[in-house]
């Protein structure tokens, strides 16, 4: 169960690099565009994609936190198997 959490956690979060790419480049166009023409407009769509961008960010850190989980208590499943065969 553990292995496979770990294994769909592992393909979200490469699905999360290439989306948290694509919103950065979109925040930086969005923000040249803002910066040249100086719109209420351009402006908030440049705080819009920032918004995505973050979001995205958030999400990737999450995702990495429960693989982190995940992977220490399959360590310590791991621990606990080998001295019960020692034993």
């Amino acid at each position: 169960m553990i292995g496979r959490r770990l294994a769909e956690l592992r393909i979200e979060i490469a699905v999360a690099d290439e989306q948290s790419a694509h919103f950065d480049d979109e925040t930086d166009e969005a923000r040249l565009r803002s910066l040249m023409s100086e719109t209420p407009l351009a402006q908030a769509e440049h705080r819009e994609a920032e918004r995505h961008s973050t979001a995205m960010t958030r999400h990737r850190s999450d995702l990495l936190a429960s693989i982190q989980r995940l992977e220490a208590e399959q360590d310590e499943l791991l621990d606990k198997l080998m001295a019960r065969r020692r034993a």
